[in-house]
């Protein structure tokens, strides 16, 4: 009968199976932490040439695991775009309560300002006849109906009779 392969050279059979057993355990637990730094990886890295880096780095036993979590960004990819839609939420809930920044400093103003306070940038310009801010994209005053100089208002176009219609009205 041949002896079994002694690892490191042990002859005891019972300390040969606890040093095999400890080498299995070594090696599941290498596995598992390439395969965790592959999906912790994936849920926190966006660019999917990065991801497979951290992953290659991992194949270095148990350094390249450490040195990925030392450097791994600190946020979840699900939580930055949580965070960024609370934001978008916040500022349209800013937006209908009047709640508005001047463009240039990011000073509050009011709805009707027609210069920032702190900055003195002209927000609005003033109404030639009545003299409330109007809002760049207006056509005409919406408080006396003047129109705005420089801004041409669209032609209206007159919808043409077709000669049927001018038949039946003539009868």
């Amino acid at each position: 009968m041949t002896p079994p392969i002694a690892v490191f050279g042990i002859n005891s059979d019972g300390l040969n199976l606890a040093v095999k057993l400890l080498i299995l355990l070594l090696v599941f637990v290498y596995l598992a932490l390439v395969y965790y730094t592959y999906t912790d990886a994936r849920r926190r890295i966006a660019d999917p040439i990065v991801i497979g880096c951290a992953t290659a780095a991992s194949l270095f036993p148990f350094v390249g695991t450490i040195i990925y979590m030392i450097v791994r960004p600190p946020e979840y990819l699900d939580d930055v775009r949580e965070r960024e839609l609370e934001m978008q939420a916040a500022e349209a809930r800013l937006h209908q309560l009047d709640y508005f920044l001047c463009p240039h400093c990011d000073y509050q103003v009011e709805k009707d300002f027609l210069r920032c306070p702190s900055c003195t940038r002209k927000l609005k310009d003033p109404c030639g006849t009545c003299a409330k801010p109007l809002d760049p994209e207006w056509k005409l005053c919406p408080y006396c109906e003047s129109a705005i100089p420089g801004v041409t208002p669209p032609p209206k176009r007159r919808r043409r009779r077709l000669p049927e219609e001018t038949a039946v009205s003539e009868s």
